[in-house]
């Protein structure tokens, strides 16, 4: 048996033990299946009447009236002689001559299994008995019973509910939980239906969804193979931009470099000069016994050769000087890119996380008063979860996060806000976004968080 009873059970023990010194000696006390009727019966007969001779019988189908009746006389008598052939009246009659005793309780669980002639006998002995007979009766149904109170068991309310659960279940989750309040709603205050309560198996587990998706690598793939048609595409223009510019070089150094031609025809055309000079100095020796006078006259005409071919060469050096000047202002007016390799910066990424917001607000909250009141958007597992909600919906400059403990687990609550009266939350809530409105976001009191932050000691 329980060592605790709820208020509205021991409340309900007192009005029967009432209702029998107001001298009602037959009670039935009626309820349907799961609401704790045998339970009453065992804390009545064991908390009330302690000076009574006490009688308790769970009746069942197959117990028969024999039976019963001798377990009823032989646990209000010491040793009785029974006879079978008399019925339960009779048997009481007769041992009351040989036992006197002073008062008797009888209480019979089950009593739907009673047969009508047994009945019959109770009603008749709580009516007639010659010493106090106090008869309890618990059943399911209505018995054929004509002067009896009967006395409907009624559900438990829903903090009695909790209550009994919390005895049994010292975890239990939030009443705000929408599975655990489903499950108070179902059970609807029956005891056995309560305590049937799994904890392992009623707890809604929040399922982060996959965000990527074969979209998201379809649009990754298509990105890589445009850079790589960029790059392709650059790398081949760059090589047509070079191979046109050696080109343009090439054919500058060839108009103004000095044929090799010309270099290697200079000695056979000194040679071409001297041996003209040497056909005139020739002439010049035959004419000169038939006419010195005209010799003195005419001014003798020489081609000053090493000098022509020094003028030349001196030419093309400074022509060769030139172009070098030039190609050398060609090459510094070049873009620097294209005289020296480029430097390629590394490019920030975009994967780089951002600033993750503070996970943990546990001092926040035990800094805000007890009667202030705040707004729970979501109560996860998974930290890594609490960030991204709060990245998601823009909240870190607004939510406060807190840690608890659960069933074993470390939880994550995200709250938002601490207002001083009711009326300030739920203006706060009606301006919330219908994306975080989703979750079903519900007020809680700081007093209450400040407790779920002390599990974490526990």
């Amino acid at each position: 048996m329980q060592a605790q009873i709820l208020p509205s059970r021991a409340a309900l023990v007192d009005r029967i033990a009432l209702q029998f010194e107001y001298g009602q000696n037959l009670i039935v006390l009626l309820g349907t299946s799961g609401l704790g009727k045998s339970y009453m019966l065992e804390t009545f007969i064991t908390d009330k009447y302690n000076s009574f001779n006490k009688a308790f019988v769970q009746v069942s189908a197959s117990v028969n009236d024999v039976s019963l009746m001798s377990d009823i006389l032989e646990q209000s008598f010491n040793s009785p002689l029974i006879d079978h052939d008399l019925s339960l009246s009779e048997n009481f009659y007769h041992l009351l001559q040989q036992q006197p005793c002073e008062a008797c309780l009888w209480v019979l669980d089950n009593a739907r299994h009673l047969s009508e002639e047994l009945l019959q006998e109770l009603e008749l002995l709580a009516k007639n008995s010659p010493v106090t007979l106090y008869i309890m009766l618990a059943s399911q149904s209505k018995l054929a019973i004509n002067n009896a109170v009967e006395i409907y068991l009624e559900p438990l309310s829903a903090h009695e509910s909790k209550q009994l659960m919390s005895w049994y279940f010292p975890n239990l989750p939030y009443d705000e939980d929408p599975v655990f309040s489903a499950f108070l709603k179902e059970a609807n205050g029956n005891p056995s239906l309560l305590l049937a309560w799994q904890p392992t198996e009623h707890v809604a587990d929040i399922v982060k969804k996959d965000k990527v998706s074969w979209r998201v690598h379809l649009i990754s793939l298509l990105i890589i193979i445009m850079l790589l048609i960029i790059g392709l595409l650059y790398k081949n223009d760059m090589t047509q931009w070079w191979q046109t510019y050696y080109q343009n070089q090439q054919s500058q150094d060839i108009d103004t470099a000095i044929p090799a031609s010309k270099i290697t025809a200079i000695p056979s055309a000194d040679k071409e000069v001297s041996n003209d000079n040497s056909d005139i100095s020739k002439a010049d020796s035959l004419l000169e016994p038939v006419s010195d006078k005209s010799q003195a006259n005419v001014a003798p005409h020489k081609n000053d050769v090493p000098a022509i071919m020094q003028s030349l060469t001196h030419q093309a050096q400074q022509s060769a000087q030139s172009e070098q000047s030039e190609q050398s202002e060609q090459s510094e007016a070049l873009p620097q890119s294209l005289n020296t390799p480029e430097t390629i910066e590394p490019i920030e990424s975009d994967d780089k996380e951002s600033p993750q917001p503070k996970t943990s607000n546990n001092a926040w909250y035990l800094a805000q008063p007890d009667n202030n009141t705040t707004v729970q958007l979501l109560a996860v597992t998974q930290e890594k979860i609490t960030r991204e909600f709060i990245i998601q919906h823009n909240l870190s400059q607004r939510a406060k996060v807190y840690q608890t403990k659960r069933n074993n687990k470390v939880w994550w609550v995200v709250t938002i806000g601490s207002y001083a009266s009711l009326a300030d939350a739920k203006s706060a809530l009606s301006a919330l976004s219908s994306a975080l409105r989703k979750n079903k976001p519900f007020y809680k009191k700081i007093s209450k968080i400040k407790q779920e932050i002390a599990r974490l000691d526990q």
